[in-house]
């Protein structure tokens, strides 16, 4: 009796298809693959060889303990966000914390997405849904 009542129910995900083109837009294989630019990947290879190298210096000065604190406060940080809405998220404990709030760059300025024309206010709902995994897809569609 059991077996026959759950072949009558069809399972489905929650918030509809993962391949859904229209919402998360075409598949592309060559940019799973291939970086945007040559120069990308050794960029990011950089970053990640002094990450290792400032994490090593502080291992053998302050012991082993701090950079896995360090490395805690990092987490939380990157965590806290504001609620979707009209005020986005600054982030500033996680640039304390990492030191980029020293370096101020042309993004900081210029190339802001609320400047745009095409820019779609955030839907709240939508948002909160996606953080509570009711709803598949990027919590801010800002581009039309």
């Amino acid at each position: 009796m059991e077996d026959a009542s759950a072949s009558k129910y069809v399972p489905h995900q929650i918030g509809g298809l993962q391949n859904d083109s229209f919402r998360f837009g075409l598949d592309g294989v060559k940019s799973d693959i291939v970086g945007s630019h040559p120069l990308q990947s050794s960029l990011q290879s950089t970053r990640r060889m002094e990450e290792t190298m400032k994490r090593q210096c502080k291992v053998n000065l302050y012991g082993t303990a701090f950079p896995l604190k360090e490395e805690l406060d990092r987490q939380i940080l990157s965590r806290f966000q504001r609620p979707p809405g009209p005020i986005p998220s600054s982030m500033l404990g996680l640039e304390t914390v990492t030191g980029s709030i020293d370096h101020f760059g042309f993004e900081d300025c210029l190339n802001d997405p609320r400047d745009s024309e095409t820019f779609r206010p955030s839907d709240m709902h939508h948002g909160m849904e996606v953080r509570l995994g009711l709803s598949k897809g990027p919590v801010y569609p800002s581009i039309i």
